[in-house]
């Protein structure tokens, strides 16, 4: 049995690994890899043995620290996968002999993991990580294999997201929207599409997340009908711009939702017809028809719009009295709600802070490095955002307005009455 020192046997076998000495089947990288942190984990534990030993390997010296006592086999989990080391012994010491290096590298795996999925979530890129985790000398401690290992975690979480049950969520107010990401292999952009809801408490919580080819009725109503397996609430409205093939989808699965035209995307639009000196009139009569009190003077002040600017402004008024009905229909909500639900401003929000982060990144290899990176991003939005304020009147209009859209039966005086009660207690 050869008496030389676990380091140089791992050196050694990273000498036959680049002569050429595996298999064809072997992953030359991720072998390269792992040979590599067994190499300086190993060498780091025989020298902590020596400074404890106060002398190196077959030096001679006096026993008050102990003696070398062979090594004890551990393993640690990397990226790469499970490393084996030889963990030195000592024995006949003052002091019981225990490797520190190993507690550490035990220990803190974990922790570099998490501190690696954080920094690819909040938009560093691979190659960005990769340059964080270099040593003094410029030694790579982290190679950019290992990153995107430990990244997959975050598709993992995304697998996990897509597949949990929708049925104790709350939902009241619903909003879908895509974007478009980059993929390398086919050359073009592809939707992802989203949905956020308002629960009855306030709370902004991310539904569901998925990649569309593109923005079809046929996408949309899988989509949709993805959530509603996984038990979603039928909402109160759905908010959504102009796309035809999302209305339709809207239209099939939500048939009892109020569906709400998005007045941002619909204003953009209108006063693009017009020239700039005349757009602050038009925008004017606009606001007062979106900010009516009522679903009735709402559409009184919109036929006085169309009355006053029908010949001036055509195309402008043909904008709007397109999908009239979609755009009166927040007036329906709650008066406080109506601001947050007139508009996919949610959604677009948590597209900000998902561009912010992959704009380092020019176009994704696939769709599971897009997913994984557009994920991260709208979930932790959803996870810090703060909630609308929802008062028990506001709840009990909504519930009226449900029965009202055949969505839930009445409210009975029972019911109200048990209701007032608890919250009384």
């Amino acid at each position: 049995m050869r008496r030389v020192a676990p380091s140089t046997i791992v050196g050694e076998e990273i000498g036959e690994l680049l002569a050429g000495g595996t298999s064809p089947e072997t992953n030359i990288l991720s072998a390269l890899a792992q040979l590599g942190v067994r190499y300086v984990v190993q060498q780091g534990l025989e020298q902590e043995q020596a400074d404890h030993l106060g002398r190196g390997r077959y030096e001679r010296g006096a026993g008050a620290r102990g003696r070398r006592n062979g090594y004890e086999d551990a393993t640690l989990r990397t990226a790469e996968g499970g490393i084996g080391v030889k963990v030195p012994q000592v024995r006949d010491a003052e002091v019981t002999y225990r490797s520190k290096l190993i507690e550490f590298l035990a220990g803190n795996t974990e922790a570099l993991d998490r501190l690696v999925v954080e920094m690819y979530a909040r938009g560093l890129s691979t190659r960005d990580i990769e340059d964080a985790f270099r040593g003094p000398d410029g030694e790579l401690l982290l190679s950019r294999t290992a990153v995107s290992e430990i990244t997959d975690r975050l598709w993992e979480d995304y697998q996990a997201f897509c597949a949990r049950d929708l049925s104790d969520i709350d939902v009241s107010y619903l909003f879908v929207d895509a974007i478009f990401e980059s993929l390398r292999r086919y050359g073009a952009k592809e939707a992802v599409l989203a949905a956020w809801c308002i629960t009855t408490s306030g709370h902004k919580v991310l539904l569901h997340l998925a990649i569309g080819d593109k923005e079809s009725e046929l996408c949309w109503t899988e989509f949709f009908r993805d959530m509603i397996a996984r038990g979603l609430r039928v909402p109160t409205s759905v908010t959504a711009d102009g796309a035809p093939g999302l209305i339709n989808a809207i239209e099939t699965c939500f048939r009892r939702s109020i569906r709400i035209r998005c007045w941002f995307h619909r204003m953009g639009n209108i006063l693009a017809k017009v020239a700039e000196e005349a757009r602050p009139e038009l925008a004017a009569h606009l606001r007062a028809v979106r900010d009516a009190a009522t679903p009735e003077s709402g559409r009184a002040a919109a036929t006085d719009l169309v009355n006053r600017f029908a010949d001036r402004f055509p195309a402008a008024t043909s904008c709007f009295t397109e999908d009239l009905d979609g755009l009166l229909a927040h007036l329906r909500l709650p008066a406080r709600h109506r601001i947050s639900c007139r508009t996919t401003n949610l959604i677009e929000r948590s597209f900000e802070e998902e561009r912010r982060r992959t704009k380092v990144i020019p176009r994704f290899t696939d769709e599971r490095s897009a997913m994984k990176l557009v994920f991260a991003a709208l979930i932790r939005c959803s996870q810090r955002w703060s909630r609308v304020s929802i008062t028990d009147l506001e709840r009990h209009q909504l519930r009226l307005l449900r029965a009202e859209l055949r969505i839930d039966p009445p409210p009975t005086k029972e019911k109200e009455v048990r209701s007032r009660r608890r919250k009384i207690a």
